[in-house]
Parts: structure tokens; C-alpha cells; sequence
């Protein structure tokens, strides 16, 4: 199905359900203000496409900004397949965008660096989509990740970083001079997933030889069996974010 006709017709119960929930989540933590200009990440998976596609539609509280789809493409794939058909996508909707090329996959995957592939490709990543926010006049950057993003990157850091921390919707960076804001911090995985079937957004694989297998993909599976014995965990763990109460947090004496 030609995508612009797709475009032309979203008004569903799913659509109007997602676009309320990405509203309170934009005026709960002030993501989006007259007159800024986003910068959304676009990797070509279904998250992106749905935060594109959401942004890109009338808000009842907030108008009067603009944006720019960026992808950064890690170099995985030598035929740019799946990059040829992001950019038709972003192209026959009349997009503005930037496409990068890079190596940043390879050089993260290299001998160079066999232990933690993912920190350092999401590090280069980053710098240069803060460097591309900079030539394109963006003082604010759009992630698509949603609530479950959320509950897995606190459970990631207290295994594997030693803190409880986790991403928070509305982040300055740089002194205030740049946010990063995460528009479907309310949404879950499932519903995002279902629009995403239900808009039959491009089907853009990734190419990432440790996708399959990281340490995310672990947490997503430990969460999955979890819920099987308390259908409520993943909504638990995301209250739970919210009501800490840090008299009865252990702090270890400083040596």
C-alpha cells in the first residue's frame, strides 16, 4: 500500500488513544514549547516511525514547532537496502531529512573493541546526532523510546551499572542548550508495536549482529517471564520510579 495514502487516513480509536498519551507526556514534563525546532531519531525501526508519525499530526496543546528526521546508518549493511528504503519513505511524505552513511558499527564491532560493542556505538552515535542538531539549528532531540525503554534501562543499570538510574523524559544536556525528549515515555512497547502493523509503516531491518543478543534483549525476556506469574510487573516497576523513598535506601559507609 502506497504510504501517502496511509498517512492520509489515521484518525482510529489506536491512533487518537497514543496521541493522548503522547500529549500528557509532552505537557507532564514540558518537552515541546512554541517555536522549538526537534531533531527526531529516526533508526528506521517501528518506534521511530510511530514518533514520527505522531509528531507529524496536529496537537490540541501544543503547535508551532518544527523538526527534522535524522538516521544515522552504522554501516552493517554494504547495500544500504534498508537505508534506500527509509529514505523513499521519508521522501514520498515530504520529510525534511538528513541520511548519514557511517562506519560506526563496524568500528564498534571490531577486534578493536570485542567487549562492549553497544556502549561504544551508541556513544559515536550520539555525538554525531549532537553535531548534527548543532548545523541544523535543533535545541531539542526526539527518541522514540517508550515506557518499557524506560523499566528496562533501570533494571539494566542496577545489573550491570551498580546505580538506579534510568532515562527520564525530558533531559538538558550541555547546560540547558540541547534536551533530549522522549515523547512516548506513557506508551507501551504492544500499543506502539500495534499502531506501527496497523499504519504498515516500512518493514526496515536491523542489521546489528549483537541485536538478537544483548543485554536489553535479556531484560526483555526476564520481564516477559516475570509477567507471566503478575500480568502488573512492567506498570509496577514503572509506579515504583516515582514513589522512591530514599530513607530506606542502603548508602555503604565512604572509605
Amino acid at each position: 500500500m502506497d504510504t501517502r495514502t496511509i498517512k492520509k487516513d489515521k484518525n482510529t480509536k489506536l491512533f487518537l488513544h497514543l496521541k493522548k498519551w503522547l500529549e500528557k507526556a509532552v505537557l507532564d514534563f514540558k518537552m515541546i514549547e512554541e517555536g522549538d525546532r526537534l531533531l527526531i531519531g529516526v533508526s528506521g525501526g517501528a518506534d521511530s516511525f510511530a514518533l514520527l508519525d505522531l509528531l507529524d499530526s496536529p496537537m490540541v496543546f501544543v503547535s508551532g514547532f518544527s523538526f527534522i528526521a535524522v538516521n544515522i546508518d552504522m554501516g552493517f549493511d554494504p547495500d544500504y537496502a534498508a537505508c534506500n528504503e527509509l529514505e523513499k519513505y521519508l521522501q514520498e511524505n515530504n520529510y525534511p531529512y538528513v541520511l548519514e552513511k557511517t562506519e560506526i558499527g563496524l568500528l564498534a564491532h571490531s577486534d578493536y573493541n570485542k567487549k562492549n560493542p553497544c556502549f561504544l556505538c551508541s556513544r559515536l552515535r550520539r555525538k554525531r546526532i549532537f553535531e548534527i542538531a548543532a548545523e541544523k539549528g535543533c535545541n531539542k532531540i526526539a527518541f522514540a523510546h517508550h515506557k518499557d525503554d524506560i523499566i528496562e534501562t533501570l533494571l539494566l543499570n542496577m545489573f550491570y551499572g551498580r546505580e538506579i538510574s534510568t532515562m527520564v523524559p525530558n533531559q538538558r544536556i550541555f547546560g540547558g542548550k540541547l534536551h533530549i525528549i522522549r515523547p512516548l515515555a506513557y506508551l507501551s512497547e504492544e500499543l506502539v508495536k500495534k499502531y506501527s502493523r496497523e499504519r504498515q509503516f516500512p518493514s526496515v531491518k536491523n542489521m546489528c549482529p549483537t541485536s538478537e543478543n544483548s543485554r536489553r534483549i535479556y531484560v526483555k525476556k526476564l520481564l516477559n517471564e516475570l509477567e507471566r506469574d503478575n500480568k502488573d510487573i512492567r506498570h509496577n516497576i514503572f509506579q515504583a520510579m516515582s514513589h522512591v523513598k530514599p530513607d530506606y535506601l542502603m548508602a555503604l559507609p565512604k572509605k
